[in-house]
Formats: C-alpha cells, structure tokens, sequence
C-alpha cells in the first residue's frame, strides 16, 4: 500500500511563500511511475487541481496559480515538492497529495495552508 504524507503547511502573510512536500512510502513503491498532483479544498468548496506532474516530468498548472507555484520531483526519491510564492488569501485551503496510476489513486491526509494577515 503506497501511503502519502503532506508537510510544509502553515500561516503565511499575503505575498509569502510556503514549500509543501509529498512523501511517498510503502515496501517496493516509487513515485517514478505515477502522476502525481497536488489538491486543495477550501471551506465550501469543491476540490481542485492546483499543480501536477507526470512520470515523464511534464506539468500542469490550474490558471489561478501559474507564475506563483511550482511543482518538482525531489532529488530523494518519492518527494514531490509544490513552492508557493506570492501567496494570496484566495489560496487558503487544505492541500492534499494524489498519486495516479491508470485507475489505481492515492491520498494524502492533507496539509493546511492559511494565507492571513
């Protein structure tokens, strides 16, 4: 079973910066093979596509967050990181990990981001 761990949630001031990782862990499981993707779910709101990066390295960003946040693979193997910059209240919500492979999906429990001054 691949498990997936969210860290580098917090407070941040409109305009700061947050670095979020995704931890991947499980016996005989890589990151390498899936798409992973990065989500956020705002109080009564719907979950959405923030960021996402494939097995090949292609990425993929949601309007509201290109030029402010960039998703990578770590040099350690399963991490994938999402840098936010010039964070804005708008982006306060609780950030989760998703790990794709065909149908096969994977969960993180989420971190939470609040964006406040």
């Amino acid at each position: 079973q691949l498990q997936l761990v969210e860290s580098g949630g917090g407070l941040v001031q409109p305009g700061g910066s947050l670095r979020l990782s995704c931890a991947a862990s499980g016996s005989g499981f890589t990151l390498d093979y899936y798409a992973v993707g990065w989500f956020r779910q705002a109080p009564g709101k719907q979950r959405e596509l923030v960021a996402s990066i494939t097995s090949g390295g292609s990425t993929n960003y949601a309007d509201s967050v290109k030029g402010r946040f960039t998703i990578s693979k770590g040099n350690a193997k399963n991490t994938v990181y999402l840098q936010m910059n010039s964070l804005k209240p708008g982006d306060t919500a609780v950030y989760y990990c998703n790990a794709a492979l065909f149908s096969i999906n994977y969960w993180g429990r989420g971190t939470q981001v609040i964006v406040s001054s």
